[in-house]
């Protein structure tokens, strides 16, 4: 999970946009596709391997951010007559577009995963498979790998299935529009079941000791002429979706750990020292934490339309360090082979369009499933890719660490010598009078020197702004 969302709603100023466009380049991101990669994809999106079963009368939708085109899921959700559910959930079949050893694969293999900055994408495919043959756009048929999850009244798996479908999505929705439907009571049974299956599985969350971060995005909007950094809260109807996707995630590594062979997505438990910091940060916030409730109690209690709260669940994703990807073949599983927020094993399977290891991970459930070896160009990749998602992750959390320092330097530059209310939320072991503070506002996380003084740890304080300047200087502040 990355650590903060941004993006920009409106037009930018141009400064900012620069600033961005020379951070690609400063970090060598690629701008385009070789043209052997793009010739490839044509003739792909022309001639993808199809599946001989039809499942296109399963009228499927989609569940996005507005404007979104490169759509790795569609479901269906059913009642069942035991009282129970089912769920179908149809993930692109990128494996029918990409032969393997191929130009698309190898410039796969160097992406790793789609990249993403507060102005635009650099995705893992050609926009041509991404955003459109492989994309389960509405009302286009489309390969996939088609999940189909029996559970019972309490929302518990009773069955597993997955094999290769022709389908199509009949509408687009976007989270604000599942919400809404949700709310007046207007979502007819496959869209309103979203909000019962949502619920059920969040019980059994808790139940397990698991644990969703609902993380605020951070949005760059633009009022009167005037940019603003701002936290957008989820929706309820964010959550219930992403139910779906992690049901999914833990049915994929049960299949997997069944078979013997397959790759987990890892994350052992969060070291005492780290959890101990987050009460110091709650402390700081204004945030109740008694020590008897568990830390998994006090992020369900957190009100993410709250700046405080939106804060601390920011700092929350540092718990979520040391997440990782473990392959293992032989029947014996990698240690620790749970997912510690998860509460069970778990892995990534349902975003094969803009992350590498979903399309290796699919591969193998369908063969499971089958009862067959897994394909060979399957076998012979698992050694190599968890360092592979390792290094793409690191990019991905370079680009989204120098995006918002970019784009809080941009927002702030005009402020130096202005003076903020701020929480002080870390402290750095060795050098006490460095560490990060938490803006009560704008939405700002910085660094603050305080000048030979130690910091107060959990404080409150004032802090002047010394230095923001897009592309030269980062946000930096000293004590007031």
């Amino acid at each position: 999970m990355p650590r903060r969302h941004m993006h920009m709603t409106g037009a930018a100023e141009a400064p900012l946009r620069a600033a961005l466009r020379e951070l690609r380049t400063t970090l060598d991101v690629p701008e385009g596709f070789p043209a052997e990669v793009l010739a490839e994809a044509e003739s792909a999106a022309k001639a993808p391997r199809l599946p001989d079963h039809d499942a296109t009368d399963i009228p499927f939708f989609t569940i996005d951010p507005p404007g979104s085109v490169d759509l790795d899921q569609a479901m269906h959700l059913a009642s069942r007559r035991d009282g129970g559910f089912r769920v179908h959930y149809a993930i692109a079949d990128v494996a029918a577009f990409v032969t393997p050893g191929g130009a698309i694969d190898a410039e796969a293999h160097r992406r790793v995963q789609t990249l993403y900055f507060p102005d635009e994408k650099v995705p893992l495919h050609p926009a041509v498979l991404s955003e459109g043959a492989a994309s389960l756009l509405p009302d286009r048929t489309a390969p996939a790998l088609l999940w189909r999850i029996d559970l019972d009244a309490e929302g518990r798996t009773v069955t597993t299935e997955v094999r290769r479908a022709l389908v199509r999505s009949r509408v687009r929705l976007d989270y604000e529009d599942v919400q809404r439907q949700i709310d007046a009571g207007t979502a007819e049974e496959p869209l309103g079941l979203l909000k019962d299956i949502g619920l059920l599985r969040e019980a059994l969350e808790r139940e397990r000791g698991g644990i969703s971060l609902n993380v605020p995005e951070q949005e760059v909007v633009e009022r009167d002429g005037a940019y603003f950094l701002e936290y957008r809260a989820p929706l309820p109807a964010d959550a219930w979706n992403a139910q779906i996707s992690l049901l999914t995630g833990m049915a994929a590594a049960d299949l997997m750990t069944a078979s013997g062979t397959g790759i987990l997505r890892t994350l052992p438990t969060a070291p005492v020292g780290a959890v101990a910091r987050l009460r110091r940060c709650a402390k700081a916030l204004g945030i109740d934490w008694p020590h008897h409730v568990s830390y998994a109690e006090v992020v369900r209690s957190l009100d993410p339309h709250n700046a405080r709260h939106a804060a601390f669940l920011q700092e929350c994703t540092t718990l979520l360090r040391g997440a990782g990807y473990a392959a293992f073949s032989g029947g014996e599983l990698p240690s620790p082979a749970l997912h510690a927020a998860v509460a069970d094993e778990y892995t990534h399977c349902t975003a094969p369009l803009r992350r590498l290891v979903d399309r290796y991970a699919g591969e193998l459930c369908v063969a499971a499933v089958a009862g067959q070896a897994p394909p060979e160009w399957v076998t012979a990749a698992l050694d190599k890719l968890p360092q592979e998602m390792a290094e793409g992750s690191r990019r991905a959390n370079t680009v989204e660490r120098e995006c918002v320092d970019l784009v809080e330097a941009a927002l702030l530059r005009e402020r130096v010598g202005e003076i903020f209310d701020a929480f002080v939320v870390d402290v750095k072991e060795h050098e006490p009078a460095v560490g990060t503070i938490h803006l009560a506002d704008p939405a700002v996380v910085a660094r603050i020197d305080g000048g030979g003084e130690k910091l107060p740890l959990g404080e409150r304080v004032r802090a002047r702004l010394t230095q923001a300047d897009p592309g030269t200087a980062k946000v930096l502040f000293a004590l007031a």
